[in-house]
């Protein structure tokens, strides 16, 4: 699997967002690059694990309608 990319203006929102939690919650101000180089971490090392548990979820959900539907089907059984 490839990193998850953003394009310019996602970036730049999530850089921002970084930025104001380590200023809110921490207290320390966090440059642009830093910043960058933090978000460009989580996305490689930790962005396929909510991928993969996003997989997990979606199938999860299709199962369960797939379920509904057989059952409705079964109910319209003669």
């Amino acid at each position: 699997m490839s990193k998850i990319q953003f394009d310019a203006a996602e970036k730049a929102e999530l850089v921002q967002a970084i930025q104001r939690y380590f200023e809110r919650e921490l207290d320390q101000d966090l440059g642009q690059f830093d910043a960058e180089f933090l978000l460009d971490f989580f996305a490689e090392k930790i962005g396929p694990r909510f991928y993969n548990q996003a997989l997990k979820d979606a199938q999860g959900a299709v199962m369960a309608r797939l379920d509904t539907l057989s059952d409705d089907l079964y109910a319209l059984e003669k």
